[in-house]
């Protein structure tokens, strides 16, 4: 039986991360990058499709875990009678070749410890040759090699292809063991030491922390986001993850099953503005940086999103030989919603560049320029209808939430040269577009006898992105229309407080807006974009008390997945997911200033 999705916690080194159950698990892990096939892949299928665990002998789920304050080291214990035991479970920052480190450490009493690995290259599907090199376990198939190195003894079993150790451990002793990748044609990586690697890592995570700004009364759980947004991070580029997973459900035993391992444009101004609201401008310039590595070129080939170094082809295949996570198929590897047209993406790159241009990041030559020419094919696509924020697999529609976007990207061109005269561009072409656009939304994505924005023009649905409308600065927050659009939206799209992306009545029914079968659960971020606009409107007693619900939903070791169950009470989607945990440190940084308690 699988654990549930808030079962697991996250460990990484900013290149890619494993998941690690509360049974003492590695169920998933890719290397060497975030979107590698895996290695370990028990999450999305079985145990034979790879996994390693740690624990007790006849243990279950352990007693406690938590990761060490302000790092992602992550200690599981388990406790019975007079014995207990501790297995510390990290990925220190790699200089070449990515590591795991799992360290064992008696507690209480004398405990007896099984390891279990089964290593299965390619998602599952390949049984690497197992040898003895050195004293060490090497595992090779393909392209992969893996090197095991354990203090206590392995043995590998030919009739399961597994590698164990048993071993028991009193208080006060330690036992380590290393799993390092590295291309199998090369030779042997540097092997680390396990407890220095420990120590450094512990000291390395503290030291980022301590240099968050926010001071609030919900630092705790602001720094645990922060620190999933910086391992979600791949260092080489600055490209941000969406998430560490692939084909994670949206609805149990569903086919909404997508691969999130990329990076997205829709993620860029909201995770650049915490970032820099919390002091971290090194992460937020190379965010700001990678945006502007992967948009560069034609403006209408822009994508939706890319991969980690800005890869502009992500093709998608389904992997038949894994069951789905609780036999949620298909499984799914690559995105091909990367070939459609969203038209808000020009908004949100427009809107990333302006708050980094105010922030004062260092701004780049070719910034401005390229600016100009997305606002000059904007100019010619903005009347066009599109598949929108969602990324719908139905036929394209006029989406307001894409217009009110087309309608930033314009604003924020005018803003830019109002400030800075020295620049050039179409200042009064851009407040005509910025004009027009404006009067078409309001005309045709409002709804008058509902008092409300409706998902697109000449419907009656309702879409969670409405939310967005008085924070992006269409409307001010006090417009009857603002206010009426978030009272629409609290009666028709929550369920139990939290929010739907769009209308209920479409997730019933197998002909949805969004073209597929089935439904989803409540969406975090947009539950969290409520908090926002409740504040925004005046009430912000229900914008707090809407968010300490949400952070109730965080699991025991702070973390959110994309969506969340109110009927099952369980959490649903990737995981974890980058845009609600931006969405969670940018409401608390709008509710809670200083130290106030409010």
């Amino acid at each position: 039986m699988h654990p549930r999705i808030e079962d697991y916690a996250l460990i990484g080194d900013h290149q890619t991360a494993a998941l690690v159950s509360n049974r003492g698990s590695i169920d998933w892990l890719c290397l060497p990058r975030f979107d590698s096939a895996a290695c370990f892949a028990a999450l999305l299928g079985t145990e034979e499709n790879g996994h390693w665990r740690i624990a007790p002998t006849g243990a279950g789920t352990c007693t406690r875990r938590a990761y060490r304050k302000d790092t992602l080291v992550l200690d599981t214990e388990w406790e019975t009678d007079d014995r207990a035991v501790r297995v510390t479970d990290l990925m220190p920052q790699r200089d070449r070749a990515p590591d795991v480190v799992r360290v064992v450490e008696g507690l209480a009493g004398r405990v007896t410890v099984r390891s279990t690995i089964r290593l299965r290259f390619d998602y599952g599907s390949a049984v690497p040759w197992m040898r003895r090199s050195d004293g060490h376990r090497v595992a090779v198939a393909g392209p992969d090699s893996v090197w095991l190195r354990s203090e206590p003894e392995v043995r590998t079993w030919s009739e399961d292809r597994a590698t164990y150790a048993e071993f028991t451990v009193e208080p006060g002793e330690k036992v380590a063991f290393v799993l390092t990748w590295h291309p199998s044609h090369e030779p042997r990586p540097r092997l680390v030491d396990p407890y220095e690697s420990l120590r450094t890592s512990v000291h390395d995570w503290r030291a980022w922390a301590a240099h968050c700004r926010y001071d609030g009364p919900y630092r705790d759980e602001v720094v645990r986001s922060l620190i999933t947004l910086k391992a979600l991070t791949y260092e080489p580029t600055g490209g941000i993850v969406a998430a560490a997973t692939t084909s994670l459900p949206e609805e149990i035993g569903g086919v909404r099953n997508w691969d999130y391992r990329h990076c997205w444009l829709r993620d860029s101004t909201l995770t650049l503005g915490a970032l820099l609201a919390c002091g971290y401008q090194q992460e937020a310039e190379a965010w700001r940086d990678w945006l502007l590595r992967a948009v560069a070129g034609d403006p209408a080939d822009l994508r939706i999103m890319y991969g980690l170094a800005g890869e502009r082809r992500l093709p998608e295949y389904e992997l038949p030989w894994l069951a789905g996570y609780e036999n949620s198929r298909p499984v799914r590897i690559g995105n091909d919603a990367i070939q459609q047209r969203q038209l808000d993406v020009y908004g949100e790159v427009m809107d990333s560049l302006t708050l980094s241009r105010r922030s004062g990041l260092p701004a780049k030559p070719q910034m401005w320029r390229m600016q100009c020419t997305l606002m000059e094919y904007l100019r010619s696509v903005w009347r066009e209808p599109d598949e929108g924020l969602w990324e719908v697999r139905g036929p394209r529609r006029h989406f307001t939430h894409s217009k009110v976007m087309s309608w930033a990207a314009a604003d924020r061109a005018v803003r830019t040269l109002e400030d800075d005269p020295e620049l050039s561009g179409d200042l009064d072409g851009w407040r005509a577009l910025r004009d027009e656009i404006h009067r078409e939304v309001c005309a045709r994505g409002y709804d008058a006898e509902r008092n409300t924005f409706t998902q697109s023009y000449g419907s009656r649905e309702l879409d969670a992105s409405l939310l967005l409308i008085p924070r992006m600065g269409f409307l001010p927050p006090d417009d009857p229309r603002v206010v009426g659009t978030v009272d629409a939206i609290r009666e028709e799209l929550c369920h139990d407080g939290f929010v739907r992306r769009y209308s209920a009545d479409h997730l019933s029914s197998t002909a949805s807006v969004d073209g597929l079968p089935g439904s989803e659960g409540t969406f975090l971020v947009c539950s969290f974009w409520l908090a926002d606009a409740l504040h925004l409107t005046g009430r912000t007693k229900e914008a707090r008390e809407l968010f300490e619900r949400l952070l109730g939903l965080t699991n025991d070791v702070g973390l959110l997945a994309e969506e969340y169950d109110p009927v099952a009470g369980r959490q649903l989607g990737n995981f974890p997911q980058a845009f609600s945990h931006v969405g969670l440190v940018g409401t608390a940084l709008a509710l809670f200033d200083g130290d106030e308690a409010g």
